[in-house]
């Protein structure tokens, strides 16, 4: 009777384990608005495949649109995620043939994209938003950034976590003020702190990247300038494999030098791209008649892949049993 006793203790405590783990695997909130060691700046997919396998929540928030949403259905029985998730497919059902083809699944992802990023910018907006009126002020974005109340406390060379500089920032501010009234809502601080998802942004992070890489200010970046001071501590074979992306991958011209264009597809990441390829990752996991459709019964009885459950952690098969213990 006591080993059933502290056996089941030590079930709960790891149940609670879990769950902190389940809310831990999720994205922060302004990841992607990071950088790579290269200089561009961080897909949404970077961590989909990574040293630890196959990250199965960049599946669950391509669908769900919401980290907070995936981590509810991280939660879920089994039965209840099937439930929830049947809702979802009649949306996603453009034409209403009870099939999800690879156009409709396609964009349902990139309006999940979308909607990752309002939910991005909500979370920062209500961190900057120091007197809770629903806007952000640039002296709000000065305080929460760099601690400062005027732009004359800021190092002219201080830069965000992306390395912009001040000057480089609010010259971006102003272009998502597209109203001109010096403060940013909800849609204009997404465009702000979601540049790289903006085209209208564009322009200022590869003027950015010329800044930090084109040392001869000729407007173009050759393999040196790309490797900068990161080669100084590499060995060879980092350079072997940094010299073949550079030609193979990023010169696309094969002229020697990245061009505007060039640096764009480098720096900048392309949803439609990603989108296409998670597209593929869930049809090969879930199309199991191989008819280049999903049905709504291979996606119910792949809810795993979709969107996830506590059965992701072995939950569901030790649940109900020691239960009955306690």
């Amino acid at each position: 009777m006591a080993s059933h006793y502290w056996l089941s203790v030590l079930l709960v405590l790891s149940h609670n384990l879990l769950d902190c783990t389940s809310a831990a695997v999720h994205g922060n909130s302004l990841e992607n608005a990071e950088r790579e060691s290269d200089g561009s700046y961080r897909a949404r997919d970077a961590e989909h495949y990574g040293d630890s396998g196959h990250n199965v929540e960049f599946d669950h928030e391509a669908i769900l649109g919401s980290v907070k949403e995936a981590e509810e259905f991280d939660k879920l029985s089994p039965d209840e995620s099937k439930e929830r998730l049947a809702q979802l497919l009649p949306r996603m059902d453009i034409n209403g043939d009870k099939h999800i083809d690879r156009k409709e699944l396609k964009q349902w992802i990139l309006n999940s994209f979308s909607n990752l990023s309002n939910e991005e910018a909500e979370e920062r907006l209500q961190e900057a938003d120091d007197n809770k009126d629903g806007v952000v002020t640039w002296q709000e974005y000065l305080q929460d950034t760099f601690g400062a109340d005027t732009e004359e406390e800021v190092a002219a060379d201080d830069t965000n976590d992306a390395g912009l500089l001040v000057a480089e920032e609010k010259a971006m501010w102003k272009a998502a003020d597209t109203n001109g009234d010096g403060s940013l809502d909800h849609k204009e601080f997404e465009v702000f702190t979601n540049p790289e998802e903006h085209a209208v942004m564009h322009p200022f992070l590869i003027n950015q990247t010329l800044r930090e890489k084109d040392t001869n200010k000729d407007g173009r970046i050759d393999f040196q300038e790309y490797i900068g001071d990161r080669g100084s501590q590499q060995d060879r074979s980092w350079l072997v494999s940094e010299r073949e992306k550079f030609d193979h991958e990023l010169d696309t011209d094969h002229d020697g030098v990245l061009d505007m264009n060039e640096i764009h597809q480098w720096v900048i990441p392309n949803n439609d791209e990603i989108a296409d390829e998670e597209v593929d990752h869930l049809f090969q996991s879930a199309d199991d008649d191989r008819d280049d459709m999903l049905s709504f019964e291979e996606v119910i009885s792949h809810y795993d892949v979709f969107v996830g459950s506590e059965a992701d952690y072995g939950n569901d098969i030790l649940g109900d049993h020691f239960d009955d213990e306690l």
